[in-house]
């Protein structure tokens, strides 16, 4: 099963990586020459570190925006009976059984400048024409927090069930407000649970597809966007390889970091 899981994805990486070299003419097609010309066209070039920075920029945005949604979520979650526990997980868990097409479709009637949302601030009077949600980084950033909620709120609830509720229930007795119970008994324990919640989050929103293609469309370009438009519009396929090779090795970088926070704080908690 190791192994079969291994080729499943190594090989579709490896024939990417190889076709990352290969060179590219509109006229003749993929040639079987190897270089380094397609990283050097996208290392060289302005314009796709504009799509980076835009997509780790969205990606960072979705992060911190869920952690500060999911953590007292959790936390709300973790406090309930196990009746309303059960029904709540159900509500959290609701969104990932629907598919991400659907629910971002549903985002695009929501921030259309005749949708839900903009009909919704003109009839209260809140503001005199459509606020510009499609086809923007703020549209992604808040389709992708729906998308994404669910998997901060389950990692920071398994943190919060290893927590210790005797400490919790030590600080209320001793006088001290909810607020300075949040703050500096639940969040330290929660850490655990946010570090890793916001390396899945933060993985999946940068190399998101769906959601930036539909809510940004043409106008808002993404990474994956752009890899799409190179293998599907332009047809080249090593460029386009080269840019999802960068993705994947800037988003490893960035996972590798963040791991070695998370082993670092949970080293730290538990030592």
């Amino acid at each position: 099963m190791l192994l079969l899981f291994a080729l499943m994805l190594l090989v579709p990486l490896l024939m990417t990586l190889v076709l990352s070299f290969n060179s590219f003419d509109f006229y003749k097609g993929i040639g079987s020459d190897l270089s380094l010309a397609n990283y050097a066209e996208v290392l060289g070039d302005g314009y796709f570190y504009e799509i980076f920075g835009r997509t780790f920029g969205i990606a960072l945005a979705t992060t911190l925006i869920c952690a500060a949604i999911g953590v007292p979520l959790a936390w709300f979650l973790n406090r309930m009976t196990p009746f309303w526990r059960s029904v709540m997980v159900l509500v959290v868990l609701g969104p990932l059984l629907i598919s991400v097409v659907v629910r971002t479709l549903g985002w695009a009637i929501i921030l259309g400048n005749k949708g839900v949302l903009n009909g919704a601030l003109m009839d209260l009077g809140l503001i005199e024409r459509p606020i510009r949600l499609m086809y923007s980084s703020g549209g992604i950033v808040l389709a992708l927090v729906h998308v994404m909620l669910p998997y901060m709120v389950l990692a920071v609830w398994a943190a919060l069930q290893r927590a210790d509720a005797s400490a919790e229930a030590a600080a209320e007795s001793l006088g001290a407000r909810p607020w300075t119970v949040f703050r500096r008994v639940v969040l330290p324990q929660a850490m655990p649970g946010v570090l890793s919640g916001s390396l899945i989050v933060f993985a999946l929103s940068a190399s998101a597809f769906a959601t930036p293609a539909i809510i940004g469309g043409r106008r808002v370009k993404v990474a994956a966007t752009a890899v799409h438009d190179e293998f599907m519009n332009t047809l080249n396929w090593p460029l386009g390889a080269a840019i999802a090779m960068i993705l994947l090795v800037a988003i490893m970088a960035v996972m590798l970091t963040w791991t070695r926070l998370v082993e670092a704080r949970v080293g730290k908690e538990y030592a």
